[in-house]
């Protein structure tokens, strides 16, 4: 089969912010965990998205998070930067401050809380998409943000040449065909799917799991797109004890995606803000489990 165009690289994470235990960027661990990501399969980063606690940073915060980023990898990874917010001129802010630092490309999720009509919708994206030259990736996470994109908004921006690719999280994998009828480059945004929306397909992943697992994502993505499905199925199976411990509990995303990178020795602490809350010795200790069970420690 020919495989999809990946324009972000086929394994990208979204990578969690780190904080110091007091609750203030720690620039060196973020630097620590970027090289980690890239020296382990991923070939592209998004930062400042939901993993890396995107609602509770500022402005300047973000700024500071995807240059250490930038600084860390250079030219080894994609870095794509998280602008979508809920406030139209904030997301144009965080877009302008990230293509003066330059990011390969903007991660643009649908806004949340106020539910907009989907001409709001498209709308707010327009001034996102045309406040910068650098390329898009729509996010559709109707889960977290209350509203689904429908066919008209992504028709609506079929024929725009920087906006070329969509971050799917509905749980519906037979979106990507609609996605790819109209040219986009799709990316599964739920791990547990990814082989499936590879079979519809999707040219790669935006991960939480990538954080412990990228190597192996990596390898199950490329024997997929070679045509040894056995492999690939082999691979998500194992990894399925470490996805339900990340991905698995209620108290998931950066909170066991930073409990990943402590149990790997990349960060020092498992610091989150509020109102998340921190993995408390119980669900560390099922986190590591889930972890050792699928060979990842």
């Amino acid at each position: 089969m020919t495989a999809p165009a990946a324009p972000f690289g086929r394994v990208l994470t979204a990578m969690a912010t780190a904080f110091t235990p007091t609750g203030e960027l720690d620039l060196d661990a973020i630097a620590r965990t970027a090289v980690h990501l890239v020296d382990n399969g991923n070939d592209g980063i998004v930062v400042s998205g939901t993993t890396g606690e995107s609602a509770t940073t500022t402005i300047e915060e973000d700024g500071r998070t995807l240059a250490a980023v930038k600084d860390a990898v250079g030219d080894r990874a994609k870095i794509i930067a998280g602008v979508g917010t809920n406030d139209t001129p904030h997301s144009v802010e965080l877009a302008l401050q990230a293509a003066k630092l330059g990011a390969d490309g903007l991660l643009l999720v649908t806004p949340y809380y106020n539910k907009p009509s989907q001409a709001g919708i498209v709308h707010h994206f327009q001034q996102v998409v045309d406040a910068t030259d650098v390329p898009v990736m729509l996010y559709d996470v109707p889960g977290r943000t209350g509203v689904r994109l429908a066919p008209s908004t992504y028709e609506a921006f079929a024929d725009n040449d920087k906006v070329g690719a969509v971050k799917d999280a509905t749980g519906d994998v037979t979106n990507a065909v609609l996605l790819r009828g109209l040219g986009y480059d799709v990316y599964s945004g739920d791990d547990a799917l990814t082989l499936g929306f590879l079979a519809y397909g999707a040219c790669g992943v935006v991960s939480v799991l990538g954080h412990a697992a990228g190597t192996q994502l990596s390898t199950m993505i490329g024997a997929f797109l070679a045509g040894d499905l056995a492999t690939a199925q082999q691979i998500d199976a194992t990894l399925r004890p470490a996805l339900d411990a990340v991905m698995g509990v209620p108290n998931y995303g950066a909170t066991t995606a930073k409990g990943a990178l402590q149990a790997l020795g990349v960060l020092d602490n498992r610091s989150v803000r509020s109102p998340l809350m921190a993995l408390d010795d119980e669900e560390y200790a099922a986190l590591r489990a889930g972890l050792v069970a699928s060979g990842l420690l």
